[in-house]
């Protein structure tokens, strides 16, 4: 099976800069970057380390995806963040795991053997949420397979005839959960592994909780009432 690394970058040049050296190049059969808009010089960089920059037509996390696929000459995609929170070692893991069938590969902080940045608190809000999402999709929609657990992380391998299947929104902040609840609803094979995250250290989330939360009420909403 080819794999294809895909790095999403918006303004992450200090993450590009420590993460870039320790890609694992040699396990994937290409590697290029989907750019949302950067104005600090990742683009740059990026392309002085060899890797092709592909800039967004379209603005949201969904249309990043969808050209992510497009852009793929291979039969699977790892999409990975360079935020510097997650060591690249576990990029190793994708390969076994989508050449024995599954069609969606998450790489979770919520399940045995794994580590959330909030695991340090007494109080866990984003945590706690995720899981209550996850609940929340698993008891609407899931009938068989793996109960996934951390729908929101955008680390995830996927093969293409998957994603195709999935027909994920072209719009939007959605792609996480929906590519979750896409895959109860074809029923596809899934399943996580577990990943250790730190806490960012530089630059900012793109995603804050309560904007975040009401697009995706929104599109559960959708969902609820979309037909295949």
């Amino acid at each position: 099976m080819k794999i294809s690394l895909c790095l999403m970058v918006w303004n992450e040049l200090e993450g590009c800069k420590r993460i870039v050296p320790d890609l694992p190049r040699n396990d994937f059969d290409e590697v290029y970057a989907i750019d949302g808009g950067s104005t600090d010089g990742t683009v740059d960089y990026l392309m002085s380390q060899n890797i092709p920059v592909y800039r967004q037509p379209k603005k949201g996390l969904n249309a990043a995806y969808i050209q992510a696929v497009e852009k793929s000459s291979c039969e699977a995609v790892v999409v990975f963040f360079p935020k510097g929170t997650i060591s690249t070692s576990s990029l190793l893991q994708f390969r076994p795991l989508l050449r024995d069938g599954y069609d969606l590969v998450i790489a979770s902080r919520n399940i045995k053997g794994a580590r959330n940045e909030e695991d340090i608190k007494l109080l866990k809000p984003r945590k706690w949420g995720v899981l209550g999402l996850a609940l929340f999709a698993a008891l609407i929609w899931r009938r068989e397979g793996h109960l996934v657990h951390d729908v929101l992380h955008g680390y995830k391998g996927f093969t293409v005839i998957g994603f195709n299947k999935m027909a994920p929104l072209d719009y939007g902040l959605s792609i996480d959960i929906e590519m979750v609840i896409r895959s109860y609803r074809k029923r596809l094979r899934r399943t996580e592994f577990p990943v250790t995250e730190t806490t960012r250290s530089f630059g900012e989330t793109h995603f804050k909780i309560l904007p975040t939360s009401i697009k995706l009420a929104k599109y559960l909403w959708w969902e609820c009432h979309r037909r295949d």
